[in-house]
């Protein structure tokens, strides 16, 4: 009851778009439809952005700092997987493993929640336990810092999300790749106009994995479908379906060394084309993600959005990391103990149902444009764990080992139910904008653990959000925002001894100033400065427990350059320097250290020449760094930064009148040896360097 009384009250940040309607004779305000498949095309930059309540606002308006990947730096880089575009952007870094069979991301030193924080179309929290589908994809978003006024319980780390593909004029599109390490690909994508009312888009996409480490097959398949429909002049439908298959070699991870005297001495990085592990250990997972949604204009003030989805993933898995390897000279130099924990018929669930009603209207000289919603997601996971087991093996010399199955599996079931309602109010007077809003949150968690104990959390709070933008012209806003976001304390790892517990929910807060502008025609300059406090959790190494102990403050200065420098130059450039430290911590021995796998200096930078003596040429390139990073919480031992290259070579030309388009594409270029990733006391080693060859026409 306290739910629905609520829901009349509470409110969000950031409107759609409105307009001054002078056809009837007087101003009037109404809500403006904008069509965001439209913009920039051929761009590596964006006009507007389609995350949260900030769908369909322009990005210079956004007081908040987000980056747009456009699908034409995707294509440039011939990107296979989200972290590929994810790379381009601030404060990106992995987290625990490699990348080999999925990616952990951080960003801003704060691990990016798996079951929540990665998003379809603004809405569906899709699972990011499995290379999620980038082929059907025509942008990937990323919202720094607090997202939790429109998506609910979220870390601060940003939300992920992935735009699909609308239907649009009549294409076929096939796209074939090899790469030297012998992997194949395949894919096709065709959208039709049914009829003037109705488009459909199909993308499809199959190949065969290699990437360059003994050892290490697999393939991966995904379909999608997106269909739109105007019902009639005032509703319009649109439902996503999109499924993804991966069956692969996991490689192990590599857990830290015992610490000596207060400090641990990091072993040499391994051989990056070394399986420490088998070819028999696999990850192999699907997931299946449906959305629809509904638009109604109820009339020119007010329209109404109702928007319900499911994300299903499983997965059987084998996980495995070599420990205890002696790397003191002699006999036993480099002998371990890989320890395998294997998972079967993991299932999770997310589903979320959301109605949200947006009005303009004036007051006097003042614009308002409101939105408030309501929004319920219930998520659900379960699988049967079995008992870790041992074998031995050597680092420097792995062999391809055997582990025998597991005969006492347990299971671990959680179950999430997060509500909330929310209200904003976005006020113009003139050159200035003030955004206020509030959520309510009704927050209910149950976990059992491997071992049988139940724990569960039940949580009501409300949070604030206010921000003010000052434009003094058009392509400038200057901004700060205040923030709080609720947050689960994190869910401890496989390996821990409450292993997959949920920890206690708790608040974050966040401050941020920035500028924002349109620096030339086609190019957006972002500089921010941001502050995050939010719960520290670790693992303590003492005990082996994944438990909260304090809070962490994380504060920086992140700035962006990212469209078309020149009519023949396109640049994509971001950087962030980061100053985190725990606070308040038990023990003691942890305030003023480093959060884990936290850098201070990230920067990347890509950029594509279009050569005008030979049309249809480009050349591009560019790099990404990460600095060194605490290996665990103690900080008592930093892997170091490192620097990758990539490089791009891509030619189109008519062939039947139709674009033909051949191109190559390195990553890690030098053939970089580097620690890739960090936290919850494990390594991962980078990836050998790739060389792919791409060919694409349009038929």
């Amino acid at each position: 009851m306290r739910f629905l009384i609520s829901t009349a009250f509470v409110m969000t940040m950031a409107p759609p778009a409105l307009a001054q309607d002078r056809s009837a004779g007087e101003d009037a305000v109404v809500l403006e439809d904008v069509v965001v498949t439209a913009d920039r095309m051929g761009s590596f930059g964006a006009d507007l952005v389609q995350v949260g309540t900030f769908r369909n606002a322009r990005v210079v308006d956004v007081p908040l700092t987000i980056n747009v990947v456009p699908n034409e730096l995707l294509r440039a880089q011939a990107a296979s997987g989200l972290f590929d575009a994810l790379r381009n952007t601030a404060g990106v870094s992995r987290a625990q493993l490699n990348g080999s069979a999925y990616d952990n991301v951080a960003i801003r030193g704060i691990l990016v929640e798996n079951r929540t924080s990665y998003r379809l179309n603004g809405v569906l929290p899709t699972v990011n336990l499995i290379d999620l589908p980038i082929e059907n994809k025509d942008r990937v978003e990323v919202l720094k810092g607090v997202g939790a006024l429109y998506y609910g319980y979220a870390p601060p780390s940003g939300i992920v999300n992935m735009v699909t593909k609308r239907p649009t004029r009549d294409l076929t599109e096939v796209t074939a790749s090899v790469s030297e390490h012998g992997a194949a690909y395949a894919a096709a994508d065709v959208s039709r106009r049914i009829t003037d009312r109705f488009g459909l888009r199909v993308n499809g996409a199959a190949g065969l994995l290699e990437t360059g480490v003994a050892r290490v097959d697999g393939q991966r398949f995904m379909a999608a479908a997106a269909a739109d429909w105007q019902i009639s002049d005032a509703i319009t439908a649109r439902v996503d379906v999109e499924h993804v298959n991966k069956d692969i070699t996991e490689t192990a991870a590599i857990q830290l060394p015992s610490a000596s005297g207060g400090r641990i001495v990091l072993p040499p990085i391994a051989d990056p084309r070394a399986n420490l592990g088998g070819k028999n250990l696999r990850y192999a997972a699907s997931a299946t993600d449906v959305l629809g949604r509904v638009d109604v204009r109820l009339s020119r003030q007010v329209a109404l959005t109702v928007e319900a989805g499911q994300a299903v993933t499983m997965r059987d898995r084998d996980f495995s990391q070599l420990e205890s390897a002696d790397f003191r000279p002699g006999a036993n130099y480099g002998n371990g103990t890989l320890r395998v924990f294997r998972t079967r018929d993991q299932k999770y669930r997310n589903r979320i149902l959301r109605a949200e009603v947006a009005g303009a209207f004036a007051t006097g000289p003042i614009i308002h444009n409101i939105i408030a919603g309501i929004n319920s997601t219930w998520r659900f996971q379960n699988g049967r764990n079995g008992t870790a087991l041992t074998v031995a093996q050597n680092y420097f010399d792995p062999r391809d080992v055997q582990v025998a199955a597991p005969t006492v599996f347990t299971t671990a079931p959680i179950t999430v139910r997060d509500r909330g309602a929310y209200v904003t109010d976005r006020a113009v007077l003139g050159p200035v904008e003030l955004m206020v809003g509030a959520r309510y949150s009704d927050y209910r968690s149950r976990a059992v653990s491997t071992v049988g104990i139940a724990s569960g959390f039940e949580r009501d709070r409300w949070t604030p959000s206010i921000a003010a933008v000052v434009k003094p012209v058009r392509n400038i806003s200057l901004y700060a925002t205040y923030l709080e976001g609720l947050e689960e304390g994190g869910t401890a790892p496989i390996a821990a001894a409450n292993s997959v517990q949920v920890l206690e929910p708790a608040v974050s807060r966040q401050y941020e100033a920035g500028v924002k502008a349109e620096a030339l025609a086609g190019v957006t300059l972002q500089v921010a400065g941001f502050r995050i406090i939010r719960p520290f959790a670790f693992l303590d190494p003492s005990d082996n427990v994944f438990k909260l102990a304090g809070r962490s403050r994380y504060q920086g200065i992140e700035g962006s350059l990212t469209g078309e420098v020149t009519r023949h130059l396109s640049i994509y450039a971001s950087g962030q320097y980061l100053d985190a430290r725990v606070r308040n911590a038990t023990p003691v021995a942890l305030i003023g250290k480093r959060p884990e796998n936290t850098p201070e200096w990230t920067g990347s930078l890509y950029a594509e020449y279009r050569v005008p003596a030979l049309p249809g040429l480009a050349i591009g390139g560019g790099g990404y760094y990460v600095g060194d990073r605490a290996a665990n919480a103690l900080n008592q031992a930093f892997v170091d930064g490192y620097t990758t290259y990539s490089a791009s070579l891509r030619y189109t030309a008519p062939v039947g009148g139709k674009p033909l388009t051949f191109q190559i594409n390195a990553d890690n270029l030098t053939d970089e040896r580097y620690w890739s990733a960090a936290g919850n006391t494990l390594l991962g080693v980078g990836l050998p360097r790739q060389v792919k060859v791409t060919t694409r026409i349009a038929l």
